[in-house]
């Protein structure tokens, strides 16, 4: 079950439809999956509302504009550092000594969790095979300390744990959302059209990378996180980590000193997630 947007609150939160047409696509496309991750949190909490009509207008650039200095945030930061329920931060539960992936989905992914376990549930239930399983289950908990080229950064985050065709499909979920594919069933979604217009084009980054991906022959594994991604937001689902734990384990390479504490490239952003307090 696909979740209803809620177009008109979404396109306000930008500063209104003419100020969404003028954005960045990545910004954009980032800003929506927020909005998504948003409502399915609320509809876990029970707060969350019916969806009204959607918008007749975009913003203008103007407009948007007009909203960066308004904000005492940037569009790109993480969850974790900036509610976006308008409420204080919460102090967080302290992590274990030697902290694995299962301490940081229940202490740290709290805003993204949610969406990545349905995610992961749905790769399992259309039969995927558990690197593609595992792939959903990581793609988006990057964004808890940051949004912007968040495919790429999710694939750092993950690389010197999980297998290279899994931070494959991580690194490039984020630009095949871009690019229907029929094999598969994926099309261009229409609120894409509604949101960047019907005639629009990814930014070059984006275009030449789609024609690497393409012919690579992982392709249809970054698709099908794709294809388990987008669709990936049933506000009634109700999902855990535990079936994924045979999974983890097969395939995660979990340190002995905790994630954070074992030295590797990536160490500091695992760091980062455990103290987001930390002011230096």
């Amino acid at each position: 079950m696909a979740m209803e947007i809620d177009k008109k609150a979404f396109l306000d939160s930008l500063g209104g439809p003419e100020a969404a047409s003028r954005m960045d696509s990545e910004a954009r496309a980032d800003a929506l999956e927020s909005h998504m991750m948003a409502k399915l949190n609320e509809s876990k909490s029970g707060t969350g509302e019916a969806a009204p009509t959607a918008p007749k207008k975009y913003p203008s650039v103007a407009e948007v504009e007009a909203q960066i200095e308004t904000r005492k945030y940037r569009e790109g930061v993480g969850f974790m550092y900036v509610p976006r329920t308008g409420e204080n931060v919460k102090r967080l539960t302290p992590m274990p000594a030697n902290a694995t992936l299962y301490d940081f989905f229940k202490l740290r992914f709290m805003d993204t969790s949610n969406h990545v376990l349905q995610s992961a549930a749905l790769a399992k239930k259309n039969g995927m095979s558990e690197e593609i399983i595992l792939a959903c289950l990581l793609h988006d908990v990057v964004q808890e300390i940051i949004r912007t080229d968040h495919g790429w950064w999710g694939a750092q985050l993950f690389e010197p744990y999980v297998p290279e065709k899994v931070s494959f499909a991580i690194r490039y979920h984020q630009t095949l959302r871009y690019y229907p594919d029929p094999s598969v069933g994926y099309e261009y979604p229409d609120l894409y059209r509604q949101l960047f217009g019907a005639d629009y084009v990814p930014p070059p980054y984006i275009q030449a990378t789609y024609q690497m991906v393409r012919k690579h022959p992982w392709y249809m594994d970054a698709r099908l996180v794709t294809v388990n991604d987008l669709y990936a937001f049933d506000p009634k689902a109700v999902v855990s980590i535990e079936p994924f734990e045979d999974i983890i384990g097969r395939h995660f390479k979990q340190p002995k000193e905790g994630l954070g504490n074992d030295g590797s490239p990536v160490a500091h952003m695992w760091r980062t997630i455990a103290r987001p307090d930390q002011p230096l």
